[in-house]
């Protein structure tokens, strides 16, 4: 695992602004986490109450998320940081803008799910949707760990997982299809259903994004745009 040393500045009030706005990084991705996982649970068991609490709980996220880019902003001005502090920045930057668009996600599943829930239509395909729910939130979760533990092995393997949650989403979405043409009565419900088994893959590419920020913090090397593959094998044989 790879270490940066953030709390080593002259200035111990620059150590601990660096610090904080990791910790509060930490708390968005927390906050998250759990709007996912409530977003989930109101669709699967059709729990409009619930649904219409993450729908409307947004603006928490988005809070967070302009609290602390002021932050970054202020450090910027103030401490013209360079190097891996100025990566920091960069990468929280990033990252709680992909925080903010997974929270828009699980604000979609919960309006769905509670409109869902309000006609009384049924969740086609429960278990598919649990299944790729789970691999999204295992991944979303993990993705944020390995940025808490700046662990760049971590989020590589990490990333590699978003080929699994496609491949079951685009075996979910064909079942879809599929009823959607058989049973056209229930094409609102059907519709609701692939968009919320869209918002968890969308859910799983910002996992993907955030490993990679993971690795540009650490190592200062952009991987986005670039295959698994070749990560690898670069990884392999590039020493940084």
């Amino acid at each position: 695992m790879d270490k940066l040393h953030l709390d080593q500045h002259i200035s111990q009030q620059f150590n601990i602004e660096l610090e904080e706005i990791r910790s509060k990084v930490l708390a968005m991705g927390g906050l998250v986490e759990h709007q996912v996982s409530n977003g989930l649970t109101a669709l699967l068991e059709c729990d409009g109450d619930l649904g219409r609490q993450v729908a409307t709980a947004d603006f928490e996220v988005n809070n967070l998320e302009v609290g602390i880019d002021e932050d970054c902003i202020q450090i910027l001005a103030r401490r013209q940081p360079a190097a891996s502090d100025l990566r920091l920045i960069v990468t929280v930057i990033k990252v709680i803008t992909d925080l903010e668009r997974i929270g828009d996600e699980a604000e979609k599943m919960g309006r769905f799910a509670s409109e869902l829930a309000d006609t009384n239509q049924q969740v086609a395909y429960r278990k598919e949707l649990r299944h790729l729910g789970g691999l999204v939130k295992s991944m979303l979760r993990d993705a944020l760990d390995a940025f808490a533990r700046l662990d760049v092995d971590a989020a590589i393997k990490i990333a590699a997982r978003d080929e699994d949650i496609n491949a079951e989403y685009n075996t979910l979405s064909r079942l879809l299809a599929s009823h959607l043409m058989e049973d056209p009565r229930n094409v609102s419900a059907l519709l609701k259903i692939t968009w919320c088994a869209r918002a968890l893959e969308r859910i799983g590419d910002h996992s993907v994004n955030i490993c990679e920020y993971v690795v540009y913090l650490v190592k200062g090397r952009d991987i986005r745009h670039t295959s698994f593959d070749q990560i690898q094998a670069e990884f392999s044989t590039k020493k940084f």
